[in-house]
């Protein structure tokens, strides 16, 4: 299977035509037709359903477009790493992270790595925890922001200053949203939006002292916006931390929990992480910026 081959895959994937696919790729459709059933004959897989106007994925088309950006993109970012001279530090720099303002250090200390190296490029890419592990794995990040629970025997880690609280996101029309902080039991009979990364094992849990299946949960979230939404059409009460929704002006309402609930905040990697060298000098910048402020 060739890279090349793939990238006319993603083309046809993109376009959703053969002809409008051969046309951005300069080539001839029936070349492109034949590259796509070849590659379908190598693979054993009918990747694709030809209709009469749109091309659509079949469930293994979708799963090697996937699997095919993912590719590519690390091709692209090994021959940039490869090909930067080493008296320049220069390159791209990805970092996955959550919801929380703990980005802010990630922020200045990039600011300050490009005051030096104006060549370096940072991305950073949102998602959960679930996200995040499953990119640094594949080796599409060099470096992840979690909270909380994290396996330390999977990832070299550095704990992070910062600590997010724990609170509910509320209307302020409902009942909690007199009191100044929420204990477990006034949630025990409450309609619950929870991040989808909670389990059995997540401190929340403990916090409530109930089992996951005791307690009313209507929805599941990955990214507090869209929990907010669902909080202000009065669906339930969100679980989130407290620096991540602006509530100034609207219905909604943040409640800190009681007993007090911090998130402790790590920058993590692979233990079999090969750095270029701009990662390996936006990680020493944060050991000392770390090292600076614990003096």
């Amino acid at each position: 299977m060739e890279l090349r081959v793939l990238q006319y895959f993603l083309a046809v994937a993109r376009e959703q035509n053969i002809s409008a696919a051969a046309q951005s790729l300069h080539l001839t459709q029936p070349t492109l037709s034949r590259q796509l059933r070849e590659l379908e004959e190598e693979l054993g897989k009918q990747l694709m359903i030809r209709g009469s106007r749109k091309i659509t994925l079949t469930e293994d088309g979708m799963l090697l477009r996937k699997r095919a950006q993912e590719i590519l993109e690390l091709v692209d970012r090994t021959e940039k790493e490869v090909m930067h001279t080493d008296d320049t530090v220069s390159g791209d720099i990805y970092i996955g992270t959550g919801e929380t303002d703990g980005v802010r250090q990630i922020a200045r200390v990039a600011h300050q790595l490009q005051d030096s190296c104006p060549g370096v490029r940072f991305h950073i890419v949102s998602g959960d925890a679930v996200d995040v592990c499953e990119e640094l794995d594949k080796g599409l990040l060099d470096f992840g922001v979690l909270l909380g629970d994290m396996d330390k025997t999977r990832y070299h880690y550095m704990e992070l200053p910062m600590r997010d609280i724990w609170g509910v996101l509320m209307r302020r029309d409902s009942p909690l949203a007199r009191q100044d902080t929420v204990s477990p039991r006034d949630l025990w009979d409450k309609p619950l939006i929870l991040s989808r990364q909670m389990d059995n094992k997540s401190g929340l849990y403990r916090w409530l002292r109930k089992e996951q299946a005791e307690l009313h949960t209507v929805a599941t979230y990955n990214l507090i916006y869209n929990a907010s939404l669902m909080v202000d059409e009065g669906m339930g009460y969100a679980f989130t931390l407290d620096k991540l929704v602006n509530t100034t002006g609207s219905d909604l309402c943040f409640r800190p929990l009681k007993p007090r609930m911090e998130l402790g905040m790590y920058l993590v990697w692979k233990k079999s992480q090969r750095f270029s060298r701009a990662a390996e000098l936006f990680l020493e910048r944060v050991q000392e910026q770390l090292a600076q402020e614990q003096e």
